[in-house]
């Protein structure tokens, strides 16, 4: 059995389609463009034996029917969420449902995780033995952050953070999008005395400098760097408070304020602060 590849396929502005491979046949998750995936394949003389999409934005499965003509094989399964239809998936999979394909050999579970949309769903690969476990989030975790909540509510996010946060230690995070150094900025600010960020901040530049991706990360790295996952931790409470000059007085008001904090960062000194904060927002805090 070959061991297996996992290729980050670049496109548009900072998209990732992921592509496992053995060296002959091929997966990808969220191929919202066809074209470099079909590079790819062709450059490295890959079928595709299937597809995997996280939800139905346009970036994560806008490439599907072109994958589809491409194989020229009317029969290949593309897997994607049970609570919506999206054009061109074949099987509806929920949360617990198994997805496995005999080349490559290649087994997942889909975990539910809304929030960033009602129908995110994530792909975890266990890895036999001492393998290691892989995960393909698509928008809910980010290297250093999380997806917008775009459908779902906070706590759903904050409950499918948490989910995440509960698999081995050394699973390797497989993000869409290389959100990475303006994300650890943010981390920056929120959680200033974490030496972890400010470390990860210097690798993640020399990667960038270098053209090399900052994925995937590991579960391990994200609980010690993300703030989105350290939403319990006294430093970033205190920074919440520090900002906003509220009680903070659980782990999904935390959320909601960094969630808040996190989307209105690029422009936050020229929006003044009553009307960064509908009163829906603050309701928990």
């Amino acid at each position: 059995m070959s061991e297996l590849e996992y290729v980050p396929v670049p496109f548009f502005e900072d998209n990732y389609a992921w592509l496992i491979t053995d060296g002959r046949a091929a997966i990808v998750v969220d191929p919202g463009d066809a074209g470099p995936v079909i590079r790819y394949c062709e450059e490295n003389h890959l079928t595709l034996a299937g597809i995997l999409v996280t939800h139905h934005h346009p970036d994560h499965v806008g490439g599907v029917d072109g994958l589809l003509a491409w194989s020229g094989n009317s029969s290949l399964p593309v897997h994607g969420p049970a609570k919506v239809r999206i054009p061109g998936v074949s099987v509806r999979v929920g949360h617990g449902f198994c997805v496995t394909f005999k080349e490559p050999a290649f087994q997942v579970t889909v975990i539910e995780v809304p929030g960033h949309t009602h129908d995110h769903i994530a792909f975890f690969e266990a890895g036999k033995g001492a393998g290691v476990p892989h995960l393909f989030c698509g928008d809910t975790l980010f290297a250093s952050g999380c997806g917008r909540l775009l459908e779902g509510t906070a706590e759903q996010m904050l409950a499918s953070l948490d989910k995440l946060a509960q698999l081995p230690l050394s699973t390797r995070v497989h993000c869409a999008h290389e959100y990475t150094l303006a994300n650890i900025q943010f981390s920056l600010r929120c959680d200033p005395s974490n030496t972890d960020v400010s470390d990860w901040y210097d690798q993640a530049r020399a990667l960038r400098a270098e053209g090399a991706p900052t994925l995937p990360t590991t579960l391990r790295h994200e609980l010690a760097v993300n703030p989105f996952l350290r939403v319990h931790s006294p430093e970033i409470r205190a920074a919440l408070i520090n900002q906003f000059n509220v009680l903070v007085p659980n782990r999904l008001a935390a959320f909601i304020l960094l969630r808040g904090w996190k989307d209105f960062f690029s422009v936050e000194e020229a929006i003044p602060v009553e009307r960064r904060w509908p009163p829906t927002l603050l309701k928990y805090c």
